[in-house]
C-alpha cells in the first residue's frame, strides 16, 4: 500500500469513530430526557389520580397531603315570623386580624385603625401591633366600607378572615324572643339560645308565631304609656286563646341586640316570661270563675262589703268602697276585694289551691325559652292566704302565665299551651278535642260576659272600642317594700279579650310604676294605665288582620245587666241602712 493510500485509510478511521462517538452521545442525551419525561409522567400520576383518590377516601394515606381538607362552615339558620319576615339572618362578613411581626410602624397603625373604629381603644390596639404572637384579633364582623378603608391603608401585616355575622334585621322590636348572639355565632339568649344546636345546623328558617305587625303595634303603645306616666318599665303580650301562639311580646326597656355586651340587666331581663309580679285584681277572673264552677254560684249570689274583712292583725278593704251589698256580676266589675276575698272562703284553701294549680298558676309553664320564672306562692297557704290570692295579693306570677291561665278560662274551658314555635304539623281541631278541661263551658260563657260588662260597666270602660265587644279585667297592685306594700309603687294592667262573643285573641298590658297625670286626674291604676293602651292595641289589631266589626255590641251581657242595681236602687239602699 502506498503512503498516500494507508494516510487515506486513517483519515478515514478518525471520521468514523467520531460519528460513532457523537451518536452514542446523542442516545446518551435522549435516554436521559426519555427517563427524565418517565418521571414527570409518573409523578403527574400520582398526585392527580392516585393521591386524590386516597384524599377522598380520608383515610390519611395521602403522603403528599400537606393539609387536610377545610370543610365548607355551614350558615347559621334564619329565624322569621308567622308570614316569613326575616327576624335573624347570618351574613358574610371580614374579621380583621394582625401578624405585629410585620408591623414596622405600630404608633401610626394604631392611630389609623382607631380613626376608622372609634370604639377601639389606642392604647389596647397599640399593644396588640407589639405583641409576640403571630395572629392576635383586631376587629371580628367589620362592615364593607370598613374593610375598604383598612385595604387602602395597605400596611403588610393586616388581614382578613371570612367569617359570619348574625344580623338582625327588625333590631330591638322582638329581642327578648328571637334573641341574640354571641361574635361567634353562638346563641345567648331568647330564641337563639333555647335553639342553639338546631340554627347552628342550618337549612330551613325557623318560623315563630310573633307577627311582626303586631309586635310593632305592642311595642309602640307600651313606649307611648311608659312615656305619658313616666313609668320606669313595661311588658305586653298577644296570644291566641285557641292554640297558645304567642303573636306579640314585649318586654321594656329593650335592648340592641347586635350589641349583647354593652346591655344593662335590666335591659335583658324578659319580664313577659322571667318577671314574676304580684298582678292584683286581674285575679278576681281565677277566684269567680273557681267560685261558679267548683260552688255553683248563681249570678244572684250576695255579698255584704260593707265592711271590711279582719284577720288577725290582717285587715282587707275596697280601694272604691261601695259600702253595701253586692251580687256576684257587681263584686267583679266594680273590683271588691272583700267580695273576692269571700269567694275565696266559699271555695275553701284546698280548691283554690287546686283550682290555681290545674290552670297553671303554681308552677313554672313550660316554654320555649329559657328565661322563664317561677311563680312565688304562699307557703303554708292558710286561710288568710287563700283570702287575699283570691283577689291577686300574696302570690305572684308572670304575664304569660297570667294570660296563659286566663285564656284557658275564655277559650271555652280547656287548658292552653303557650308556645313561641309554630308546628307546620299540627291540626287545631285535634288539639283542642285532646285538651285538659279546667271549667265547664257553661262557666267559660259566663266568666266572657263578665268580661265584657266590666268593660261596658266597670272599671275597663277606657278599653272599649266601637264595633267590638272588648272585655277584661283591671289589675293594681301595690309593690312589696321594706316593711310592707308601697302605696306610690303600682303595678297596673290590663287583661283583655276580643271579641268576646267568639273570643280568640287575649292582649295584656302591664306597666311599672306609673305615675298619675293631669288627664288620669292623678291615677295610675289599672284602668287609667293598662286598659285605654289595650284598646288602641285592639283598634289596630282589627284593621290588620282584617277582623270585621261586629254591630250586636249590646246583647252579648245584656243577660247579666239585669243583675246590677241602679243608682236609685243602690240609693234607696244606702238610706234604709242609714236609718
Amino acid at each position: 500500500m502506498s503512503k498516500l493510500s494507508r494516510r487515506r485509510f486513517h483519515l478515514v478511521g478518525q471520521k468514523g469513530g467520531a460519528l460513532e462517538q457523537a451518536r452514542g452521545r446523542l442516545v446518551l442525551v435522549s435516554a436521559f430526557f426519555v427517563f427524565c419525561y418517565i418521571i414527570v409522567v409518573a409523578r403527574a400520576a400520582d398526585v392527580s389520580i392516585i393521591q386524590g383518590a386516597l384524599e377522598q377516601s380520608g383515610d390519611g394515606s395521602a403522603v403528599y397531603s400537606t393539609s387536610p381538607k377545610q370543610e365548607e362552615k355551614i350558615s347559621r339558620a334564619d329565624i322569621i315570623d308567622r308570614n316569613g319576615v326575616v327576624l335573624a339572618r347570618s351574613l358574610k362578613t371580614a374579621s380583621l386580624f394582625v401578624d405585629p411581626a410585620l408591623i414596622r410602624e405600630p404608633k401610626k397603625v394604631a392611630s389609623d385603625l382607631t380613626k376608622i373604629f372609634p370604639d377601639m381603644s389606642y392604647g389596647d390596639t397599640l399593644q396588640k401591633l407589639q405583641s409576640k404572637k403571630r395572629f392576635v384579633w383586631l376587629k371580628r364582623n367589620i362592615t364593607p366600607d370598613e374593610h375598604a378603608k383598612i385595604l387602602y391603608l395597605g400596611y403588610p401585616g393586616l388581614n382578613f378572615e371570612e367569617e359570619e355575622r348574625r344580623i338582625y334585621p327588625q333590631g330591638a322590636l322582638a329581642v327578648h324572643m328571637v334573641g341574640a348572639s354571641g361574635v361567634d355565632g353562638q346563641g345567648l339568649s331568647g330564641i337563639e339560645r333555647s335553639f342553639d344546636e338546631l340554627l347552628a345546623k342550618g337549612g330551613e328558617p325557623l318560623k315563630l308565631s310573633l307577627d311582626v305587625r303586631l309586635q310593632h303595634v305592642l311595642r309602640r303603645e307600651i313606649s307611648h304609656v311608659m312615656k305619658d306616666h313616666k313609668a320606669k318599665g313595661g311588658a305586653g303580650i298577644i296570644m291566641d286563646i285557641e292554640n297558645g301562639e304567642v303573636m306579640a311580646s314585649v318586654s321594656l326597656p329593650d335592648f340592641d341586640p347586635h350589641n349583647y355586651g354593652r346591655a344593662k340587666d335590666k335591659q335583658k331581663f324578659n319580664r313577659v316570661s322571667q318577671g314574676v309580679y304580684e298582678l292584683g285584681s286581674s285575679f278576681k277572673l281565677f277566684s269567680t270563675a273557681a267560685l261558679i264552677d267548683k260552688e255553683k254560684a248563681g249570678m244572684n249570689d250576695k255579698f255584704d262589703v260593707r265592711e271590711p274583712i279582719k284577720y288577725g292583725r290582717f285587715k282587707i278593704r275596697d280601694y272604691h268602697a261601695e259600702k253595701r251589698i253586692m251580687t256576684l256580676p257587681e263584686v267583679f266589675i266594680y273590683s271588691s276585694n272583700i267580695g273576692s276575698a269571700m269567694m275565696g272562703q266559699r271555695v275553701g284553701n284546698k280548691g283554690l289551691q287546686d283550682f290555681y294549680r290545674d290552670i297553671g298558676l303554681l308552677s313554672a309553664p313550660e316554654f320555649e325559652l329559657a328565661e322563664v320564672g317561677k311563680p312565688i306562692v304562699p307557703s303554708p297557704w292558710g286561710d288568710i292566704n287563700t283570702m287575699t290570692a283570691a283577689f291577686g295579693h300574696g302570690i305572684a306570677v308572670s304575664p304569660l302565665q297570667l294570660t296563659r291561665a286566663a285564656s284557658s278560662i275564655v277559650n271555652g274551658g280547656v287548658l292552653v299551651q303557650p308556645t313561641l314555635v309554630i308546628n307546620p304539623n299540627s291540626i287545631q281541631d285535634k288539639k283542642r278535642k285532646s285538651a285538659v278541661r279546667v271549667v265547664e263551658a257553661e262557666t267559660s260563657h259566663r266568666m266572657r260576659q263578665l268580661l265584657r260588662l266590666t268593660v261596658t260597666k266597670g272599671t275597663g270602660g277606657k278599653a272599649d272600642v266601637e264595633g267590638y265587644l272588648v272585655g277584661g279585667k283591671t289589675g293594681t297592685a301595690e309593690k312589696p317594700s321594706a316593711g310592707g306594700y308601697s302605696r306610690k309603687k303600682l303595678i297596673s294592667s290590663f287583661l283583655g279579650f276580643f271579641p268576646m262573643d267568639e273570643p280568640r285573641y287575649a292582649v295584656f298590658v302591664m306597666v311599672d310604676e306609673p305615675q298619675g297625670t293631669k288627664e288620669s286626674y292623678g291615677y295610675a291604676t289599672g284602668g287609667w294605665v293598662g286598659a285605654p293602651t289595650v284598646g288602641k292595641v285592639v283598634s289596630s289589631m282589627a284593621s290588620i288582620l282584617g277582623i270585621p266589626p261586629n254591630s250586636d255590641n249590646k246583647q252579648f251581657e245584656a243577660s247579666l245587666v239585669r243583675y246590677l242595681k241602679t243608682k236609685e236602687q243602690i240609693k234607696k239602699e244606702r238610706a234604709v241602712a242609714t236609718h
